[in-house]
């Protein structure tokens, strides 16, 4: 693991890189963070840029920038919004930073990427997206691959939960819930924490791989899982649905490479995870 002290970039500045920079900065690293309207909340030691990644004039950025960590979100759900955000955003930040500084650049991905798969899914299974979203975030990847070599690394993260991500709860709380179970439907989860500690871990890696799955230890069918959780919360069981198309069976996320990384999970299971949530 890499000790040295660099400069390091976070651009998007949401929670997740919120909380990867408190990691950083704990390890001494000197740390700035980037977003269209920056935030004082939780941020003690970050530095702030005031910057639109869609628009490369305003990016100015401090010299010997050595590490990205790459983790956007979309102002809203269509093709043209992700093209803006992780296409041309991570091009115009790629052509702002001082190319003989930058050591690493991680992107953060997603398992849409993927198809859906009764069989375990790696970063070697062949991508095959079934959305837009996922398929404008693989051309991403490949784009950053093509310029950077093995400075990239791309974390396709399954469905993040924790503190302030309880949208699965609120909707069992209120009976609005629904699963698949004719097929099997795999879900998969990844506690935000041990997802800004994989972000941190995979930037500090000395020798990283191209890509890693980010996911916990235990890939579940929905049912098992929401009704797990809505017994937990005295909620009603959901009720059953038939699955769309193009998301029968989901997938299921084998996080083998990241751990043989050095990386050690906190939550492995989302039962676990999220039980300790609902008694906060």
């Amino acid at each position: 693991m890499n000790t040295e002290k660099h400069t390091i970039l976070l651009a998007g500045g949401g929670d997740l890189c919120r909380r990867a920079g408190r990691i950083l900065l704990a390890q001494g690293h000197d740390v700035w963070a980037l977003r269209r309207r920056p935030t004082a909340q939780g941020t003690a030691g970050l530095q702030w840029l005031s910057a639109d990644l869609a628009d490369a004039s305003t990016l100015r950025l401090p010299r010997g920038i050595s590490h990205v960590l790459y983790a956007v979100s979309p102002g809203e759900r269509s093709p043209q919004a992700y093209r803006s955000a992780f296409v041309d955003g991570a091009a115009n930040l790629l052509a702002a930073l001082d190319p003989g500084a930058l050591r690493r650049f991680v992107f953060v991905s997603s398992s849409a990427v993927y198809g859906a798969s009764q069989d375990w899914v790696d970063e070697d299974t062949p991508a095959h997206p079934q959305g837009y979203n996922g398929e404008i975030l693989l051309e991403a990847e490949n784009r950053l691959q093509q310029h950077l070599g093995g400075k990239a690394v791309a974390l396709r993260l399954s469905g993040l939960y924790g503190p302030g991500r309880t949208q699965l709860l609120d909707k069992l709380r209120q009976g609005r819930a629904a699963v698949t179970e004719d097929p099997v439907h795999w879900t998969n989860r990844f506690h935000i924490e041990d997802a800004a500690r994989a972000c941190a871990h995979l930037l500090m890696l000395d020798q990283a791989q191209s890509r890693y799955v980010g996911s916990d230890d235990r890939p579940m069918p929905m049912a098992q899982l929401y009704d797990a959780l809505a017994d937990m919360l005295g909620a009603p069981r959901p009720a059953r649905a038939g699955a769309a198309p193009t998301e029968a069976g989901g997938k299921r996320l084998n996080n083998a490479r990241l751990k043989a990384s050095g990386f050690a999970l906190d939550w492995p299971d989302a039962i676990e995870g999220y039980r300790a949530l609902i008694r906060v």
